[in-house]
């Protein structure tokens, strides 16, 4: 019996399976949205709440900008506490991932500055209404084509608006 063992192995080592999910993790960051096997997208859909919800934690202290905060104790801790959820989240995700704009232009994209600045403020007000958790989604897809093997769109919810300007250009 498998009691106490959640997780799929997908035939993987340890370190071998822990570095796709950092990889996935980092290209569903970086991305907004990728396309993978049903069943990885499932795993990854885990390991990707777990990482907003790090930054979600920090409530309104991840928005404020501390500059304007008089308090030298106060600006101190809320300081502190985005460092050290910065630093656990990193501890997981690639430091820095490159993106191709066009066929001649590759930006090179901070994943960690990413995931704190853009992705988790939008969850801040699903937080405050008590519908914690539930970052992803998981869309299925035809099987692929080679193997037959069932694939998965995984994306960040609420990107509708980067979906439809995608899929017009």
């Amino acid at each position: 019996m498998r009691h106490m063992k959640a997780g799929r192995k997908f035939g993987r080592n340890t370190s071998h399976r822990r570095a796709m999910f950092r990889n996935l993790a980092g290209n569903l960051v970086l991305h907004g949205r990728i396309e993978t096997t049903d069943a990885k997208a499932r795993e990854l859909a885990r390991i990707a709440d777990r990482l907003v919800t790090r930054a979600v934690r920090l409530g309104d202290e991840l928005t404020v900008d501390v500059g304007k905060i008089k308090d030298e104790d106060e600006r101190q801790r809320i300081v502190a506490r985005r460092v050290h959820a910065q630093r656990q989240v990193a501890r997981f995700l690639p430091k820095h991932l490159t993106r191709t704009v066009d066929q001649d232009t590759v930006e090179d994209v901070d994943v960690v500055y990413k995931l704190f600045h853009e992705i988790a403020p939008r969850y801040l007000e699903r937080v405050k209404e008590n519908k914690g958790g539930g970052y992803t989604r998981i869309i299925k897809l035809l099987p692929r084509r080679g193997d037959n093997a069932a694939m998965a769109l995984i994306e960040f919810v609420g990107n509708e608006d980067e979906a439809a300007s995608s899929a017009e250009a």
